[in-house]
């Protein structure tokens, strides 16, 4: 069972048990974080990738904590103007641990209906 979730405009591949990093979550550590945003679903057999199906799943996530990613450096030069600059990039970062895929069942319309009138 897997399920393709969106973070950060980013797409990952996640299974119950994965360790992922994504861009930085405003959720402290050792709390819990759900995904709403699934884009693909498959429980082994039946992979699901309609909007109305994927609105029932949700992935559960565990914040494992807080970091920082590698620095980057940025180098501008050009020759013979006397012109460089040097920045460098260090991106926020959550690292989770993925719990539960949840996929919510819901009744029919017609079989809620006729229970609460009854």
């Amino acid at each position: 069972m897997y399920a393709v979730v969106r973070s950060g405009s980013k797409q990952y591949r996640v299974s119950p048990g994965d360790r992922i990093t994504v861009e930085k979550l405003d959720v402290a550590e050792g709390k819990k974080y759900t995904f709403d945003d699934v884009v693909l679903y498959h429980d082994g057999d039946r992979l699901v990738a309609n909007p109305k199906e994927l609105a029932k799943v949700k992935v559960s996530a565990k914040v494992l904590g807080q970091g920082r990613s590698r620095k980057v450096v940025v180098f501008k030069y050009k020759p013979k103007k006397g012109y460089s600059r040097k920045k460098g990039h260090r991106q926020q970062l959550t690292r989770l641990e993925i719990e539960d895929i949840i996929v919510r069942k819901t009744a029919p319309r017609k079989a809620a209906a006729a229970r609460e009138s009854a």
